[in-house]
């Protein structure tokens, strides 16, 4: 039976119906997870958290253990990966609230080690990254969600930046001529360990403010978390859709 996880919030270990059974500590190669996995099951079908700033948000972006929360994954034998992401909205489209299913990355972080193999490196394990998510697993998360009457936008183009503080509007404006449609922290380099891996990895994405100088109101995480909670509603329902449909 296929395994799915869910990176992101623990908010997500509440929606009904879930049952986590036990919270599951991996060693790794590649060090400490960012917690230990949530195992869980829903309709009788498993599933595993990871709540990639720690328990308690408490890991900035750029000290996320990528490595090591991607590979304890690989290890308990997950196949596909649907990542939640708050991001700020560039494309006028994509207004506070919205949910996406974006299709490519450009990635502006720093710093952050992007490969399983950078110690132990041969020149097979270059990896084809020209489309960053799995497309079947966008469309099965597509689906969920018009099954549950929830609109998600298909496709547009994540800006990860390096974090932990939020943009100026001059990055905004350079990454929206880049052709970025949101801004984020955590795409990368998720996405491209778990290809490295070989595992169907995708993105639900939720506007959680405009990005910077696209708004005349000052960017407070009160308004952040305020929407991130209001949406989380119906990321609980795409995602038990999605489960369901496994």
């Amino acid at each position: 039976m296929s395994i799915l996880a869910i990176i992101g919030g623990t908010g997500l270990t509440s929606f009904d119906g879930l049952e986590i059974i036990e919270k599951r500590s991996v060693t790794t190669p590649f060090g400490q997870t960012s917690s230990d996995l949530l195992i869980g099951e829903f309709q009788r079908k498993p599933i595993i958290f990871l709540p990639r700033h720690g328990e308690n948000h408490t890991i900035p972006p750029h000290k996320i253990n990528y490595r090591a929360n991607i590979w304890a994954l690989h290890n308990q034998g997950v196949q596909q990966i649907v990542a939640i992401a708050a991001v700020g909205g560039i494309n006028s489209n994509l207004s506070p609230g919205k949910l996406a299913v974006p299709d490519q990355i450009i990635d502006y972080t720093y710093d952050r080690e992007q490969s399983f193999f950078s110690e132990d490196f041969t020149a097979d394990k270059h990896i084809d990254f020209t489309y960053p998510y799995a497309n079947n697993l966008r469309q099965k998360i597509l689906i969920a969600a018009s099954t549950q009457n929830i609109q998600l936008v298909d496709g547009g183009t994540y800006g990860a930046t390096q974090g932990p503080r939020l943009e100026t509007a001059a990055e905004i404006k350079r990454l929206k001529q880049d052709g970025c449609d949101m801004v984020g922290m955590t795409g990368m380099p998720e996405a491209c360990l778990a290809r490295e891996l070989d595992m169907d990895y995708a993105t639900c994405a939720v506007m959680a403010n405009w990005a910077a100088g696209l708004s005349d109101s000052v960017i407070t995480m009160a308004d952040i978390e305020q929407t991130v909670d209001n949406s989380m509603v119906q990321i609980k329902q795409v995602l038990s859709e999605l489960i369901r449909l496994q």
